[in-house]
């Protein structure tokens, strides 16, 4: 285990500085258990990994792997029982309520499955929402406006998520993550609740956005071909790192 992780951090360094590029996650020593009964049951157990900026990263496993409680936990939504996350060299595992609620807002956007868009507002309206939280410059409308226009839904602004397709849904949330332009962006099953064609137009989306912004993207899927557009997949396997994906080359420990 030490000889993989000694790998991991050796391949980090080299990608970073050929890539001129700082780690934006590192993560360490993560687990996570629960109670069940009079017994504890252990989700995650112990997990660590870096990510640089500018990185496309997929978090992979099936379903109970842990993957998605990893996703919490990395998103600054749910605490580990043990272990650090540091976004830019900031601990947020033990931070309170109220200044990781400043991180999550200024560092980190998410992006959910069943795109937990606002029903009654419109897109525009939709992306608009977290630019009332905190101080952010410039005119939320027009922020709005210029990030949809990004994502392809310019002609789409007054329309509501019932009058939208799930891919378009599916784009004004990402919109919405940009919104207090975050360093990192974090997305559980983005292209889960897509048909195949949309589910590759998200993915493309995402990769164009990541060139064009050079933002880091992180995404959660239990699918090998959605994790194969990512520079790095993470593979998650009964709460352990089964192996990572590293531009065709892979370790496993």
């Amino acid at each position: 285990m030490d000889d993989v992780k000694t790998m991991q951090e050796q391949q980090i360094e080299l990608f970073t500085h050929q890539t001129n590029r700082k780690i934006v996650m590192d993560v360490q020593a993560v687990t996570k258990s629960l109670p069940l009964g009079r017994e504890r049951i252990d989700i995650l157990k112990g997990i660590s990994f870096q990510i640089v900026s500018g990185e496309f990263v997929a978090i992979v496993g099936p379903s109970g792997s842990g993957k998605s409680t990893l996703l919490g936990i990395i998103a600054g939504l749910d605490n580990p029982t043990d272990g650090k996350v540091l976004i830019d060299d900031v601990d947020i595992t033990r931070m309170g309520e109220g200044k990781l609620a400043m991180v999550r807002n200024n560092k980190i956007g998410m992006v959910f499955q069943a795109y937990n868009l606002i029903p009654t507002l419109t897109a525009q309206e939709n992306v608009e929402v977290p630019l009332y939280v905190g101080k952010h410059k410039g005119s939320p409308s027009e922020r709005a406006k210029e990030l949809l226009t990004l994502v392809g839904l310019a002609h789409r602004l007054s329309h509501r998520p019932s009058q939208l397709s799930g891919g378009e849904q599916q784009r004004v949330a990402i919109a919405r993550a940009l919104a207090t332009d975050p360093a990192i962006v974090i997305a559980d099953e983005p292209t889960g609740n897509l048909d195949a064609r949309n589910g590759e137009n998200v993915l493309s989306l995402i990769a164009d956005l990541r060139n064009r912004t050079g933002k880091t993207f992180i995404i959660a899927t239990h699918d090998q071909n959605v994790a194969s557009h990512a520079d790095r997949a993470i593979r998650i396997v009964d709460g352990l790192i089964a192996s990572i994906d590293n531009n065709g080359g892979r370790i496993t420990q």
